[in-house]
């Protein structure tokens, strides 16, 4: 961009080749997708596949550009399987977790500072797969993660038996269904800011997660940001990026 810019204040491109080169910079076009490999750079970690909805090709070849412009770790989220053992057999170090359905090629690049840490909890076993999401994004952004798994409201004397991970913790990330209470009682424990993840963990009147999502929209306690239903990739992402501010 900068050789660009210096051409045109010698007046050996035009104003339009400059805007053009600038709408191109760090893109890949391979037809399907336009590869953002300009946005570590911006932001600091490269652009996330979101596999689902996408052909085992698509995701597989994404991935391969990613790898070539990127120095971090790369990964595609909402991925099964099969789609993992094709992209497996064209770029042998990626890896998969099956709870959290992410394929990722793991490249650590920064040390991880244990004193910093994102304190995931889970109202039941059934909101795992979505905090696992959160968990190795996370991990993958560089942090330390702790997780606590099913600690509901229902039986609220195991949220409290981690009270010494939820003091010490910089983020916390509550993952909850049904009526979405645990965030209220957990922002309610802590002055760090907690980022709440419905899930469409429930029975009928729970509609898929949007009474979760209201609740935590609607709760009282201070300092609650709220994602979207089943969002583990965005809390880790929000989390990470709290947990790299001084």
């Amino acid at each position: 961009m900068a050789v660009l810019l210096r051409q045109y204040k010698e007046g050996n491109v035009s104003e339009a080749q400059v805007i053009a080169g600038m709408q191109r910079a760090g893109v890949e076009d391979l037809g399907f997708a336009e590869v953002d490999q300009a946005r570590e750079r911006r932001q600091g970690f490269p652009e996330v596949i979101y596999a689902a909805g996408k052909t085992q090709e698509q995701v597989a070849a994404i991935m391969a550009s990613l790898l070539s412009g990127s120095r971090q770790s790369v990964m595609a989220t909402r991925a099964d399987r099969e789609m993992y053992e094709f992209v497996k057999a064209r770029i042998p170090e990626a890896e998969y977790q099956e709870a959290a359905r992410i394929i990722y090629v793991r490249r650590p690049t920064r040390a991880v500072d244990p004193s910093r840490k994102i304190l995931i909890l889970t109202a039941g076993t059934s909101d795992i797969p979505v905090a696992e999401e959160a968990r190795l994004t996370a991990e993958l952004w560089g942090n330390e993660v702790v997780t606590h798994y099913d600690c509901g409201v229902a039986g609220i004397h195991r949220l409290f038996a981690h009270m010494r991970d939820i003091e010490e913790a910089r983020v916390i990330i509550v993952v909850a269904g049904m009526e979405g209470a645990l965030v209220s009682v957990v922002g309610g424990l802590t002055d760090k800011p907690v980022i709440a993840v419905p899930t469409s963990v429930g029975y009928g009147a729970s509609f898929h997660g949007l009474t979760a999502l209201l609740a935590m929209l609607s709760s009282c306690a201070a300092g609650v940001s709220v994602v979207n239903i089943d969002n583990g990739f965005g809390a880790g992402v929000l989390a990470s990026k709290i947990n790299r501010l001084d």
